[in-house]
């Protein structure tokens, strides 16, 4: 089954094949882009499950080792536990593993994100049924969890390899989530996996943001009532959004670069509204990535949208 339009994975997989074709890179700029994208996931990923420094605070206790002043313990402690989780994430896709994805990674995963929350459940399978709150799906019995975790990750490195890199991280993704391993830390330990798969495939690190929370639990919510399809789109513009921000860094200025520039902006120079151009972001038919809360575009992206419905109608 597809799980993206093939459009919008050949969309992806050119801007890879741009983005390879400047590699290897300066030392010195893949580790500022590590960096910046370092502290993206950590501040959003642990935003997403409730924690509320800001990203400026998150920068400070995880480079600076400085205490916030009102923040929660907690707080300060699921930053530095999700920052040492990357480090862990980009020595294990470097190395040349054949199964590079194992209930062991897994578990190691939440290991760390968790260990300084919570010593004795860190990194093991929950004993007990639980109940997500906010949420109609109810996750598997606790007697059900090891034997659910080994059929995921013998489907991610067998089956799963048949998909597209980014649709098997969407649906791995989904599933990690549905079976809910553990009893906490189970949000920012999928999101880490799923960046293993990403990763090993060539793309920079993939950040779910804060401010699409909502939309990313009701597209989870969709994908459990058998519709995975707007979740693995989902996944596919947070894909983009990273491929665009390297490209915008590491395409020689001697390049034309592509100017991105805000909806509102795109549709005073073209005719269609804002509103409608939102709509085609949001739907993953026209080429577009968040900065905060604002949706970003080009002319380009447009008229390749116009060229690819003119197609269409021939």
């Amino acid at each position: 089954m597809n799980y993206i339009p093939l459009e919008i994975l050949t969309r992806l997989d050119e801007k890879l094949a741009r983005l390879n074709s400047f590699r290897p890179l300066p030392p010195p700029l893949v580790r500022k882009l590590q960096e910046q994208f370092e502290l993206e996931m950590t501040y959003n990923s642990n935003a997403i499950e409730g924690n509320s420094l800001t990203l400026k605070e998150t920068f400070l206790v995880v480079n600076e080792g400085l205490t916030i002043k009102g923040k929660p313990l907690r707080d300060h402690l699921e930053a530095k536990g999700h920052t040492e989780a990357l480090e862990f994430l980009y020595d294990l896709t470097a190395k040349d593993d054949q199964d590079y994805l194992s209930e062991k990674v897994i578990r190691e995963f939440n290991g760390i994100v968790m260990r300084d929350i919570d010593r004795e459940w860190a990194g093991k399978y929950r004993n007990r049924n639980v109940i997500v709150g906010g949420a109609a799906h109810t996750p598997p019995e606790a007697f059900e969890v090891p034997q659910l975790m080994q059929e995921l990750i013998s489907w991610t490195n067998s089956a799963g390899r048949n998909l597209h890199p980014v649709e098997l991280a969407a649906v791995f993704h989904h599933r990690f989530v549905q079976i809910h391993p553990f009893f906490d830390g189970n949000g920012r330990t999928t999101r880490l996996a799923m960046n293993v798969t990403l990763l090993r495939a060539g793309y920079p690190l993939v950040v779910i943001l804060k401010n699409d929370r909502r939309r990313y639990y009701r597209l989870l919510a969709e994908a459990d009532h058998g519709n995975l399809v707007p979740f693995a789109g989902f996944i596919a513009q947070a894909v983009q959004r990273t491929l665009d921000l390297y490209l915008k860094v590491v395409t020689p200025g001697k390049r034309t670069k592509e100017k991105f520039i805000s909806l509102a902006v795109l549709a005073s120079n073209s005719s269609f509204s804002a509103k409608y151009l939102n709509l085609l972001a949001r739907t993953g038919k026209l080429e577009a990535h968040k900065e905060g809360r604002n949706w970003l575009s080009s002319e380009e992206a447009l008229k390749r949208y116009l060229d690819g419905r003119e197609r269409k109608r021939r």
